[in-house]
């Protein structure tokens, strides 16, 4: 444990410290990756672990669903508010001041979300949970970043992103699991161990280097409040955008304004700005600005397919929640298995934009093949490609992580892992947001230009219909009855065609967008040197 007072230390011309400044005491960096993974892991795993128990929230506090989603959308506005001014607050007041009291208000809120006795008591508590859980991930991966010397921060980013990407995967099967043996609020009191645990392992192992000063400079208020009320409004508009019609919906347009406006201003504010909140002039630098752009796109894909698939499965399949939860599990396998040798291999020296580039590659493929399943695919054939979208996302995520934070001073880190972080998560909400937009619209164009042909001219509709009612008519029904049954049948096949249509469509548009990603990826430098040392060809 060591609180010793922080000193104030000016970083040299180019932004970078002197050696023996940057580093810090060299000890074993894996107990402090540890407490911070565990953090971050309990963070990640409550975005995803609470939305199978929304109908069990509003039966047992007596709400509608629809009511009940501002249990979601509650934390992930606030996330969102918090995520760009992790690197301040940690400046502000030390990064493991910071971490440990996050931890803790995590873990407290976890505990009076289990508790809420209503709704509205369960949305505040929601608020302050997602404001104390905002900084989780960026403070985690700042502090493996410093820990960790530079020719093992593959290993260190590895062993991070296994729990960042296997948590959202796990937590629809967690959270249906405890939720239908125990009740929806051990879905949160799962989340008091953990916490514990890592708070514990923080206060013994964890220290911030000097270069971190704690500074008793104004806030800039102006600042944080056109952050919060921008942030605010594009996370309720991505959220609840398609449930309200999009632009239709006044509600939605204020939101978008609302949005557009006060962001732009909190970007020119804080150019200027003495002590900005977010250090945007990290994006002078092309290879963190490229790096910004493909996790933005990470995000987009990877959220968008948990959204995607398990849709897929439930709508179309006739798959249960849990069923489908566990069969979307399998893409950890693959991640697991890649995840360790992707580490090495940075660490060995590996060109990180080679193992993007085929990262990228085999995950886009992994989208095609998605493309080509249909109402009678079963599990074994979603299975294969699941573990190839696993191993694929470990080769992008691990040198997309490590590429992008190599130019980045030692005493920028927390900022630039801030705004890489909040990407990631505006990235992940619009994936969600355009998928079921994309399911629901094209799914009514496809049924449209289908039933334009199951008309009574159509000889193979006649003959369909025909076969139709008679199957019905054996099994008992009058003539008439038979009918409107067989109609009622055959529409309900043209619903599922049209329905298999646009998620065939929305598969291979992610595809695509990996594809696309690839030349993207050769606008990155290579990285070498110490850190802090700007990444050069």
């Amino acid at each position: 444990m060591d609180d010793r007072p922080l000193r104030r230390v000016q970083p040299e011309g180019d932004g970078s410290l002197p050696e023996a400044e940057m580093s810090v005491p060299r000890r074993n960096p894996w107990p402090v990756a540890v407490a911070v993974m565990s953090s971050a892991v309990m963070e990640v795993l409550d975005t995803t672990v609470v939305n199978v128990s929304l109908p069990h929230i509003a039966g047992s506090l007596s709400a509608t669903v629809d009511e009940a989603t501002w249990v979601l959308t509650s934390y992930l506005v606030a996330n969102a508010v918090i995520l760009p001014i992790t690197g301040w607050l940690a400046n502000y007041v030390g990064r493991k001041r910071l971490l440990m009291t996050v931890v803790t208000g995590f873990t407290v809120s976890s505990a009076l979300c289990g508790m809420a006795p209503s709704l509205p008591l369960l949305i505040v508590f929601r608020v302050l949970q997602g404001t104390t859980g905002g900084g989780l991930q960026p403070l985690s991966q700042a502090v493996l970043l410093e820990e960790f010397p530079v020719e093992e921060r593959g290993k260190a980013m590895a062993f991070w992103s296994l729990g960042i990407i296997a948590a959202p995967i796990l937590g629809p099967t967690l959270g249906g699991y405890l939720t239908d043996n125990y009740s929806w609020r051990w879905v949160f009191y799962i989340n008091l161990p953990i916490g514990i645990f890592s708070l514990i392992m923080l206060s013994l192992f964890l220290a911030d280097p000097s270069y971190i000063r704690r500074r008793s400079s104004r806030i800039d208020l102006w600042g944080l409040g056109m952050l919060a009320l921008g942030m605010g409004a594009l996370q309720i508009m991505l959220d609840k955008g398609q449930e309200a019609d999009w632009f239709a919906s006044r509600f939605i347009a204020t939101l978008a304004v609302t949005a557009a406006v006060m962001l732009t201003a909190f970007v020119i504010w804080e150019l200027y700005v003495p002590d900005p909140l977010v250090h945007f002039r990290l994006f002078a630098d092309r290879t963190f600005a490229t790096g910004i752009l493909l996790v933005t796109v990470l995000g987009f894909v990877l959220y968008g397919s948990l959204v995607l698939l398990p849709l897929f499965m439930q709508t179309l399949l006739g798959w249960t929640a849990v069923t489908a939860g566990v069969w979307t599990s399998p893409r950890g396998i693959g991640t697991a298995l890649c995840m360790p040798l992707v580490g090495y291999l940075l660490g060995k020296g590996w060109d990180g934009r080679k193992m993007l580039t085929f990262g990228f590659l085999v995950t886009g493929l992994a989208f095609f093949g998605y493309s080509h399943m249909n109402l009678n695919s079963g599990t074994w054939d979603i299975l294969w490609y699941q573990i190839t979208q696993g191993m694929g996302m470990s080769l992008v995520f691990v040198p997309l992580t490590t590429l992008t934070m190599a130019p980045i001073p030692a005493a920028e880190t927390g900022y630039a892992t801030g705004l890489y972080s909040v990407m990631r998560n505006i990235g992940s909400s619009m994936g969600v947001s355009f998928v079921t937009t994309w399911v629901a619209r094209r799914s009514q164009v496809h049924q449209t230009v289908l039933a334009a042909h199951v008309a009574p001219g159509n000889p193979a509709s006649r003959l369909a219909l025909a076969g139709a009612q008679r199957a019905f008519q054996a099994g008992g029904s009058d003539p008439f009855t038979a009918g409107r049954q067989a109609l009622a049948a055959l529409y309900g096949i043209v619903q599922q065609q049209a329905a298999l249509l646009s998620y065939v469509e929305a598969f291979r548009l992610m595809g695509m967008l990996f594809l696309a990603a690839i030349p993207v990826v050769w606008l990155m430098r290579r990285a070498h040197g110490r850190p802090g040392a700007t990444a050069t060809h």
